[in-house]
């Protein structure tokens, strides 16, 4: 059921949503689908990189952000997609055992000029581990529909 709409979305506003652990079984099976590389699928290459140990695939942190997305508030959100990332940054490798949080910003609401039936809200999405480090910063727009198209534009 959708019960967020745009006018729910308030410029500055930060909440935090959900947790996920990372399993180093997680982070092999990921990688070995969709980025083999060694650091992602075997512990001792991951122990020998730069990262300094089996770490998740930076593709594999960016699914786990949007799962913690829809359920911590998409799923409930008049949402119309996104015309896309702006921002995608890397900043910390996630192990296993890593508990992983959100914190999502409201950096801007607008409403549309060209399509009054809904706004455009973006957004900073940081995917945090336990001690606050974070792992991945990500910005973006995601179009929501408005509560009461009809009303005067403010």
């Amino acid at each position: 059921m959708q019960d967020l709409f745009f006018e729910d979305f308030v410029t500055d506003e930060v909440r935090t949503f959900g947790s996920h652990k990372v399993s180093a079984e997680e982070i092999i099976s990921f990688a070995k689908e969709y980025d083999p590389q060694p650091m992602h699928v075997d512990e001792q290459a991951g122990k020998a990189s730069m990262l300094g140990g089996l770490a998740a695939s930076g593709w594999h942190t960016c699914a786990i952000m949007m799962r913690l997305i829809c359920d911590g508030f998409l799923l409930r959100t008049a949402s119309m997609g996104s015309p896309g990332v702006s921002e995608n940054k890397w900043l910390a490798p996630v192990f296993p055992n890593d508990v992983l949080t959100l914190r999502r910003t409201v950096m801007e609401a607008r409403t549309s000029k060209s399509r009054p039936e809904m706004g455009l809200v973006s957004f900073r999405f940081e995917l945090l581990k336990a001690d606050k480090t974070v792992a991945l910063d990500q910005v973006c727009v995601i179009m929501i529909g408005r509560r009461n198209p009809g009303a005067r534009l403010a």
